[in-house]
C-alpha cells in the first residue's frame, strides 16, 4: 500500500475511533423501586437522574473525507482506546406522571500521530473534537403492569465534528494540512423499555430510528442492559449497545464527508436518582 492508502486508513481509522469513543445516551434509568402500575401514577411527581456513562466500541464500515475514496475501517476495542484523550458523557432524565424529558451530551478530543508510508517515512498528525448534544421528549403507555414500562420518545440529535490533519510524504520535505468541519440534526423516534425484575435488579432496552434524511441518511441505536438498585439513590449498569449511521454531505471544491458504520460495543453506566 502506498502513502496515499495509508495516510487515508489512517485518518478514517482515527475519525472513526473518535466517534466510536463518543455518541452514547445513559441506559440506567430505573424508577426507584418496583416500577408502579400505570394507575397508580402520581398526576405531578417529578423525579430526576444523572448518569454518567462509558462505552467501549468496535467499529465496522466505510469513510470518506474529502477527495479521498471510501475506505474500510475494521478497529478494534484497543484501536479506539489508544486514540482517545479523553471523553465526558453524560444525561439527564426527569419524570413527571407519564411523561419523560432526556438531556444527554458529549464533548470528546483524539489526537493521532504516527509514521505512514510503506517504510514509515511520512508522518501523520491528527487532531478530532466531537460534540453531540441530544434531547427528547417521552410518554410511557399504559400497559396497566406493575413491574413493565414502555413509553415512545421523539427527539432531535445535533452531531459536530471538526478534524485538523497535517500529513508529511516520504521523501518530501513539505507538509500538507487540511481542517474540516461537519453537523448535522437528525430528528429520531423511538422505544424506551423498562423491567423490574425485583426491587434490586432491572433490565432496560431502548432502540431508536432517525435521520430520514434530514441530517443523515440514516441512523438507528440499540441497546439492553442489566442493572442493580444499590441503594434507594445509586444504581449500575452493564449492557451492550450498537449505533448505525450513514451520513453524506457534499463540499464545493473539497468533495464530500462519507461516513457509513456500525459502532458496536459493551457500556456501563452509574446513576444518582433524586
Amino acid at each position: 500500500m502506498g502513502a496515499f492508502g495509508h495516510s487515508a486508513r489512517a485518518i478514517a481509522v482515527a475519525l472513526a475511533a473518535f466517534l466510536a469513543a463518543g455518541a452514547a445516551r445513559a441506559a440506567d434509568r430505573p424508577h426507584g423501586g418496583a416500577p408502579q402500575s400505570d394507575t397508580a401514577r402520581p398526576a405531578s411527581d417529578w423525579r430526576f437522574q444523572a448518569t454518567f456513562y462509558g462505552w467501549l466500541t468496535a467499529i465496522d464500515g466505510d469513510v470518506g473525507v474529502r477527495n479521498r475514496p471510501m475506505t474500510p475501517v475494521d478497529a478494534s476495542l484497543s484501536d479506539v482506546l489508544e486514540n482517545l484523550d479523553g471523553a465526558v458523557m453524560g444525561s439527564f432524565l426527569a419524570e413527571n406522571g407519564q411523561w419523560l424529558f432526556l438531556g444527554d451530551l458529549v464533548l470528546a478530543r483524539l489526537s493521532h500521530d504516527g509514521q505512514i508510508g510503506p517504510h514509515g517515512g511520512g508522518s501523520l498528525d491528527a487532531e478530532l473534537s466531537q460534540t453531540i448534544a441530544t434531547g427528547a421528549i417521552g410518554h410511557w403507555l399504559p400497559l396497566g403492569a406493575s413491574d413493565l414500562d414502555l413509553g415512545i420518545t421523539a427527539g432531535l440529535r445535533y452531531v459536530r465534528i471538526s478534524a485538523d490533519v497535517a500529513l508529511s510524504p516520504a521523501g518530501s520535505p513539505l507538509v500538507g494540512s487540511a481542517s474540516q468541519t461537519e453537523q448535522w440534526i437528525d430528528p429520531t423516534v423511538g422505544l424506551v423499555l423498562q423491567w423490574a425484575i425485583d426491587d434490586r435488579w432491572f433490565l432496560n432496552a431502548v432502540a431508536d430510528i432517525g435521520g430520514f434524511g434530514v441530517g443523515s441518511k440514516l441512523s438507528s441505536n440499540g441497546y439492553v442492559g442489566l442493572g442493580y438498585r444499590w441503594t434507594p439513590s445509586l444504581s449500575t449498569a452493564i449492557g451492550y449497545r450498537y449505533l448505525y449511521e450513514d451520513y453524506e454531505a457534499a463540499g464545493i471544491g473539497t468533495g464530500s464527508f462519507r461516513y457509513d458504520t456500525v459502532m458496536h460495543g459493551p457500556t456501563f453506566s452509574l446513576g444518582w436518582h433524586f
